[in-house]
């Protein structure tokens, strides 16, 4: 019998003739007896989890991302479907385009990597997206554009082509690492939030900013409220903030957490309740409104 990882526990199922092994890649096993051949029962990242994502219109499947690799897992049976392996690098964000056709990805070594969802197979690489790291990522809904975020916080849009990708646009704002990136509808508008403090709300037609946001607070998250005249961010201080598109002005504050920063937020369709993910020592917390 082989199994991933080194084996780390080991226990029998009660009087039944089946027995469990554990290993430190966060796998789980089954094995009889009498046939001694491992069946992988459960498996998870074995770093933690810095984005999720949903292909949109479909909730049987959803992607994550962690250090190392990407993996796609299947909703109803709760199984993972599909690993792609990067050694020795850590994947900060992960999209999928509207269409489903294209994985995109965020990596430390300041690359971003389009995968094929189905196979896993590489589709490009985009070399030196951004110097300290891409750390943020997005998709336009036409799929003809990537916005990425870097740990410089330049933010740069992308056109992507059949066989071609080109850098279009940087732009410079934020003093510190942009953390997360948003794109209305219409595929004109969009929101970075930066650990700077700062989240700019950037007109991408003409490539300018609109309006910039400003808080005692290092932004971990940014959402669009889905009438897109107002935008929701939260992070290390632990509040969760309405802001009108508009103008910038704060509309609504909401304490989200006692103890910890907020580092993931999304909302419903119908904009009538979001969920916000913090980290606790020892353990993660999500929290719905």
């Amino acid at each position: 019998m082989r199994v991933e990882g080194a084996v780390t526990s080991l226990t029998c199922r009660g009087q039944d003739d089946q027995f469990f092994i554990g290993t430190n890649k966060c796998q789980m096993y089954r094995s009889a007896y009498a046939t001694f051949q491992e069946e992988l029962v459960a498996v998870c990242h074995t770093e933690a989890v810095n984005d999720i994502v949903f292909p949109e219109g479909h909730s049987d499947l959803f992607v994550t991302c962690s250090t190392n690799d990407i993996r796609v897992w299947y909703t109803p049976e709760r199984l993972e479907r599909l690993r792609v392996t990067v050694p020795n690098v850590t994947c900060h964000a992960v999209e999928v385009t509207r269409d489903g056709m294209v994985i995109i990805s965020a990596w430390n070594d300041g690359k971003i990597r389009a995968f094929v969802p189905a196979t896993g197979e590489p589709m490009y690489e985009i070399n030196n997206a951004h110097n300290l790291g891409v750390t943020a990522i997005a998709a336009t809904r036409d799929c003809k554009q990537i916005i990425s975020g870097g740990g410089d916080g330049q933010v740069r849009i992308w056109n992507i082509g059949e066989k071609t990708q080109k850098l279009r646009e940087v732009l410079k704002e934020h003093r510190g690492a942009v953390s997360c990136i948003k794109i209305n509808k219409n595929d004109k508008e969009g929101v970075t939030a930066s650990l700077d403090g700062t989240c700019v709300i950037w007109d991408l037609v003409r490539y300018v900013r609109k309006q910039m946001i400003l808080d005692n607070t290092l932004f971990k998250c940014v959402c669009y409220h889905p009438g897109e005249y107002q935008i929701i961010t939260s992070g290390t201080d632990r509040k969760i903030v309405y802001w009108e598109v508009l103008d910038g002005s704060a509309i609504r504050e909401v304490q989200g957490s006692l103890s910890s920063s907020i580092n993931g937020m999304d909302i419903t369709s119908d904009g009538a309740s979001f969920v916000t993910g913090e980290c606790v020592v020892g353990a993660g917390e999500r929290r719905s409104y």
